[in-house]
């Protein structure tokens, strides 16, 4: 069994759903605390030429919250945030397929952060033809206070994990060793800024999937989630260069 652990993101990058393309089982963290410079319900975009942010407005409430327990706010203009999207890739060459899964995503009828962000990753991995399942950390570890790489191997054993790979950013989070002796292999992603066309303005990696969706025919996704990134083996005091990972 091939695990990947993360936490939700809205419309993450391509790396994002190359781990999740490359695994047998992906958990997403609903027990974490929201993080406001993280990005959970937020990533970026192209318009114009320039980059620029877009988010899910949050009601307001404490910062300790886990993620499955905010809520999205009560004033949500889901009109106003699929214009801002459409708007932006209104002339790029795969508009009239992705609209449908945008706003199937933007309109997703409920105000749960964790569960909103869930569905925006399956319609998206059901448009690229991703069928790896998405599981709820809560659904396999219960309520626990475990934390780091003792939580990861926790779930990694539920599973019957044997293989367990990390964004790059997580280079120096977990060492192989720990997770050798529970008898995982342990790997790590490292997604590759590969460019392609942008509507003609200088490449900028990393944005949104949205905007890699729009971008780019179905076929070539499919080509960038099967061969656009480096495995890196775990080793022990390694030193790999880390791109910049949402």
């Amino acid at each position: 069994m091939h695990v990947a652990i993360m936490q939700p993101y809205f419309l993450p990058y391509i790396g994002y759903f190359q781990l999740l393309a490359a695994v047998d089982r992906f958990v997403i963290y609903d027990t974490v605390e929201y993080t406001k410079k993280g990005w959970i319900n937020r990533n970026r975009m192209l318009r114009d030429g320039a980059v620029v942010t877009f988010s899910l407005p949050l009601k307001k409430d404490s910062d300790f919250l886990h993620v499955r327990d905010r809520r999205i706010a009560d004033d949500f203009d889901r009109r106003k945030l699929v214009s801002q999207l459409s708007g932006a890739y209104r002339r790029a060459p795969q508009f009239d397929q992705v609209m449908p899964v945008l706003n199937d995503v933007v309109n997703f009828d409920t105000t749960n952060l964790f569960d909103f962000i869930k569905n925006s990753l399956e319609r998206c991995c059901a448009y690229l033809s991703i069928k790896t399942p998405i599981v709820a950390a809560s659904l396999i570890e219960g309520e626990n206070d475990l934390r780091g790489a003792a939580r990861v191997l926790s779930i990694c054993e539920t599973l019957g994990a044997d293989r367990y790979t990390n964004p790059i950013g997580g280079l120096d989070l977990y060492r192989p060793s720990d997770f050798a002796a529970h008898g995982i292999a342990l790997q790590f992603l490292r997604s590759r800024p590969d460019p392609y066309p942008q509507g003609g303005a200088p490449f900028e990696p990393f944005l949104s999937i949205l905007d890699v969706m729009m971008f780019n025919p179905l076929d070539n996704i499919t080509e960038m989630l099967r061969s656009g990134y480096d495995l890196i083996e775990g080793r022990e005091g390694q030193d790999v260069p880390v791109a910049e990972t949402r």
